[in-house]
């Protein structure tokens, strides 16, 4: 099985030191993949710099103009947690350009799958502002390249399993039924979105699913979401194409304080092999991984290394970590389940 490997030394060139989204985070990734001869079994893609056009599928002329007059100041901080250095609009759009290389790669047969090593994230970028350490949406850019390049995309599921709520990724496609979201994170929690009653609006009711979680909640409680909420619902949404938007920060060993929740490294593994999965019985394979949050070194180079393998078909996963020693039992979650389950007509 080949499986691109989307991924560049120049996203190193936006950073700020001290920052919990930094050049090391990819540096940290790129260097165990290549230390355990993962990278070298990947078909390497290079990035390529988003269009205009792709940009304003997604966001504001607005935004993209304030992101665009940065260039020529000194620094500046979107908010109180993003910031933008003259030369990161250009990064983010090759950010953003990673994901419809490995469209492009997936698509053209080039590859089976696709694994995207990018930064910065995009998850919390909404049309209209960047936040929470995001300046453009790179996994919403990359569906609506997809749909508009591809006439046999008709429908694209983004899963997230980020710690925080893809609020920015939500926002692009509440009334779009072309497009499903589904995010398992914690709540309540950093950006304060993604209650399971936001659904979706409009023609695009019942296209959002969230999963919202407690601190405390492991592996077991997100398998039990995936088997009893997830597989169904992308059963009978029927995707074209899946798009994962990977954070690693819902690990038990996360110690910036940016989440809380308890999944494991085989608890992520068994994420994306669900998703593999799903991709082969639903859309002829096809599933491009997207690299977002996670900020312990260990636990993001390790993710990122096993989803890579998973994706490459290899079940010789890492985990130097173990499994968090207490986790919330799945009895825990069965409100959650049965109100999931009501609000989006699961049997």
């Amino acid at each position: 099985m080949t499986t691109a490997y989307v991924t560049d030394t120049r996203f190193d060139l936006h950073t700020f030191s001290g920052h919990p989204e930094n050049v090391t985070r990819l540096q940290a990734v790129r260097k165990l993949m290549d230390s355990t001869g993962t990278a070298a079994k990947l078909k390497y893609i290079a990035p390529i710099e988003a269009t205009e056009a792709q940009l304003l599928a997604v966001h504001t002329k607005n935004y993209l103009d304030l992101l665009r007059q940065t260039e020529a100041m000194e620094g500046v901080m979107l908010g109180p947690d993003t910031y933008v250095l003259p030369e990161s609009f250009e990064i983010a759009r090759y950010s953003a350009g990673g994901g419809t290389a490995a469209v492009d790669a997936v698509m053209r047969g080039d590859a089976q799958n696709a694994l995207v090593a990018t930064r910065p994230p995009g998850h919390h970028a909404t049309p209209t502002q960047g936040m929470g350490f995001c300046l453009l949406s790179n996994i919403a850019i990359t569906a609506r390249y997809a749909q508009a390049a591809y006439p046999q995309i008709e429908r694209v599921l983004i899963v997230d399993y980020d710690v925080h709520h893809g609020n920015g990724t939500q926002d692009v496609f509440y009334e779009d039924p072309s497009v499903m979201f589904v995010s398992t994170h914690q709540y309540p929690w950093y950006p304060g979105s993604g209650a399971a009653r936001e659904v979706g609006n409009g023609l695009g009711l019942g296209a959002t699913l969230n999963m919202p979680l407690g601190a405390g909640a492991g592996d077991e409680c997100f398998s039990a979401l995936y088997e009893q909420i997830l597989w169904p619902v992308a059963r009978r949404y029927a995707p074209n194409l899946i798009l994962v938007s990977a954070g690693f920060d819902a690990h038990w060993a996360e110690d910036s304080g940016l989440g809380q929740l308890r999944l494991s490294l085989p608890g992520y593994a068994h994420l994306t092999r669900e998703l593999k999965k799903m991709a082969a019985e639903l859309c002829e394979g096809r599933l491009i991984v997207i690299m977002e949050g996670g900020y312990n070194l260990e636990v993001l180079s390790h993710g990122m290394v096993n989803a890579a393998r998973i994706l490459l078909g290899d079940e010789d996963l890492l985990d130097p970590l173990g499994s968090a020693a207490k986790q919330t039992p799945v009895s825990g979650i069965a409100p959650l389940l049965a109100e999931l389950k009501r609000l989006h007509g699961i049997d």
